[in-house]
């Protein structure tokens, strides 16, 4: 199972725009530098750093057009707010498997469900439509950079 990096996706601070960048670094511990996340500013911070799983989040390109095709919407990547936007790779078959992200190694641990806040952000469908199919939630197991255009396996 092969997919690739689309896009990354940062935000300095919570509530803020994610911006689109050609590489990142990820670190283990601490999630992707700049990123919200990394210096504990995101909005679920402090709830996330008991459960562990906040270093990334990942999402298919495939849902994201299959979502706006279904409910007739336009919404950008960056508007899901996850981290990694992948494609070819179905991610939900890798939780509680580790996986490559180019060079580094990460350990899918759980679903990235939508929740209240991403529904307030965009849409009611957001919930109903997006169950099961927002993404996951990551850790790094081992850290470097990640590249837009790296395998993901």
């Amino acid at each position: 199972m092969n997919g690739v990096v689309e896009q990354i996706l940062i935000a300095e601070s919570a509530g803020q725009p994610l911006i689109s960048v050609a590489e990142a670094e990820l670190v283990p511990g601490k999630g992707i530098e700049g990123d919200r996340y990394f210096s504990a500013n995101g909005t679920f911070s402090k709830s996330l750093l008991s459960k562990g799983d906040f270093e990334v989040t990942l999402i298919e390109q495939e849902e994201i057009r299959a979502f706006n095709v279904t409910t007739g919407l336009n919404y950008d990547n960056a508007m899901f707010r996850r981290n990694i936007v992948t494609s070819g790779i179905r991610l939900n078959a890798l939780v509680g498997r580790e996986f490559a992200l180019g060079a580094c190694r990460l350990k899918a641990i759980r679903l990235c469900e939508p929740c209240a806040y991403l529904s307030d952000l965009l849409s009611d469908q957001v919930m109903q439509r997006m169950q099961h199919k927002a993404g996951l939630r990551a850790i790094i197991r081992s850290g470097g950079a990640v590249f837009v255009g790296d395998k993901v396996s």
